[in-house]
């Protein structure tokens, strides 16, 4: 048994108390910073916006108090990326040696241009941090739909506490010890589902979604390499498997998002009716990194334009497409 607080009452974050729950035997309890929120979670039995028809299991604890966090054994963020600094900070002052921290949240922080495990640990100053990534969508981690994810730790004794607590007979869990590959592959993604959204929403066919996929999963690396990460990681779930997830599925914010931007909707208009949209506020980031380390990312640097410099879809295809032509070998090499 295990005392588990969740931090924040999104879709992911209830999904992996639903998961949990299910094993009988843990004590958790899910955090959110609003009090509406919990409120209305609640009366519904249910987060209507976030995991419609899922039922919140009564014995999971829902709490707007952050004192939830002293003496658990695990502690999980599962917040949207640009909140991981502010609400590590809430939670520091009841953290202690003992518990295993598990980020779930995929970005790089604007500004720092730090990964979100950096960002943990700077603020928490802890050993056992574990980040847990993988195709997952939380509309089928919480209906048990089977599902594969990797727990990245530099402590295996964490990742192995992680793997043995949350895995069940839906939920199978892998370890990994390329901290950082996990992250940019389950951040970088993100980048990758919008542009595949955005030719969805231009009318474009599968050949370029196959083509942005590949070509994406190879910038993707390319930059994790940049950062010290392992070339295999990016073949695995945290990688490609993530990847195909979030550009095909119609669970994915990101895809949705993007073919809005593709039928000519303005990208902030997309990502206010979508909700978060983790590729929208990881790209710039993403684009300062690369150029910062040196590396060539032209799928990323035209999103970019899109995004945030009234870029123009078509023409941002057309100049990826009319890059000079070499052989592939030299890029995957």
């Amino acid at each position: 048994m295990a005392d588990i607080v969740i931090l924040g009452s999104g879709g992911f974050g209830l999904s992996l108390a639903v998961s949990a729950s299910k094993k009988g035997r843990h004590n958790i309890t899910v955090w959110s910073k609003f009090q509406q929120e919990i409120d209305d979670i609640k009366a519904n039995g249910e987060h209507i916006q976030k995991l419609p028809g899922v039922k919140i299991p009564a014995e999971i604890n829902l709490t707007s108090d952050i004192s939830c966090v002293k003496g658990c054994d695990i502690l999980i963020l599962g917040i949207p990326s640009s909140f991981a600094r502010s609400v590590a900070q809430l939670a520091k002052p009841y953290v202690d040696d003992n518990m295993v921290i598990v980020n779930t949240g995929k970005g790089i922080e604007e500004g720092s241009l730090k990964l979100l495990s950096e960002v943990i640990t700077e603020e928490l100053n802890t050993k056992k941090l574990v980040v847990l990534s993988g195709p997952s969508h939380a509309e089928e981690v919480a209906r048990s739909i089977p599902t594969t994810m990797v727990a990245a730790s530099y402590n295996r004794e964490s990742a192995k506490y992680i793997q043995e607590q949350l895995g069940s007979s839906t939920l199978r869990i892998y370890l990994n010890d390329d901290v950082k590959g996990c992250e940019i592959g389950g951040a970088l993604k993100n980048i990758i589902a919008l542009c595949c959204g955005i030719c969805d929403g231009m009318g474009g066919g599968d050949n370029t979604k196959a083509a942005l996929m590949t070509r994406g999963i190879h910038e993707i690396a390319r930059l994790g390499l940049a950062v010290g990460a392992k070339h295999l990681t990016f073949s695995g779930l945290t990688g490609i498997g993530d990847l195909i997830v979030t550009c095909t599925s119609v669970h994915s914010r990101n895809a949705r998002a993007g073919k809005l931007i593709g039928q000519g909707m303005k990208p902030e208009d997309a990502v206010k009716q979508v909700g978060t949209v983790e590729g929208y506020c990881c790209c710039s980031a993403t684009y300062e990194l690369a150029k910062k380390l040196g590396v060539e990312m032209p799928i990323t640097e035209q999103l970019n334009k899109v995004l945030f410099h009234d870029g123009d879809a078509q023409e941002a295809l057309t100049s990826l497409m009319s890059r000079p032509m070499i052989y592939e070998q030299e890029e995957l090499n």
